[in-house]
């Protein structure tokens, strides 16, 4: 199970909470005032189909953010995916969530990809699709240094029409967009 805990508000010192046999991760945000926890889990239903489980926790008002259900099929032979599956959050309530994804080696190695993602999200009386989606160029550095890995990620948020960028090393994540909207994270 990948476990994160992310931290945000006005002080820039990143804490480290201790969970047994978990991988939690620290991330520090421009935006949130609370720490919040982050569970994901995948359960192998086939070679090329699984079911992913991902929650959030906020500790400032003790209630969940959102938890999400998702049959995702991987079809390796196409660097594709799709996805299925309910999505609640403390806003939306219950939503039905539809995802795909696909890569388009720019490189003949497979580590430059530009990458197409889509979701749709339709309310639980399915009048009100939200279709979200993304265009990324996608550089993933293997042994950038000694056991370094490094992945380079620009972005554009085609719904909302936002640029954005993520450094990735090894376990620590840096995240931004235009709007100054920004989060780091550590992976325990």
């Amino acid at each position: 199970m990948d476990t994160s805990i992310r931290y945000g508000g006005e002080s820039s010192a990143l804490r480290k909470l201790t969970t047994n046999n978990n991988s939690p991760t620290v991330k520090y945000a421009g935006d949130v005032g609370s720490i919040k926890i982050h569970a994901k889990q995948k359960l192998q239903l086939d070679s090329n189909t699984l079911l992913q489980l991902n929650g959030e926790l906020d500790t400032g008002t003790g209630a969940p953010t959102f938890f999400c259900a998702l049959v995702r099929h991987l079809y390796p032979d196409l660097s594709a995916s799709l996805g299925a599956g309910l999505h609640y959050d403390k806003n939306n309530k219950l939503q039905c969530t539809l995802r795909g994804k696909k890569a388009y080696p720019v490189a003949s190695n497979r580590f430059v990809n530009f990458v197409l993602k889509g979701s749709c999200d339709i309310d639980q009386d399915l009048s009100q699709p939200t279709p979200h989606g993304a265009v990324e160029l996608v550089w993933n550095i293997l042994e950038f240094q000694k056991e370094q890995d490094v992945r380079l990620k620009v972005g554009y948020e085609i719904v909302d029409k936002i640029p954005y960028v993520q450094f990735r090393e090894n376990n620590w994540t840096f995240n931004a967009d235009i709007n100054g909207r920004w989060n780091v994270r550590y992976n325990l």
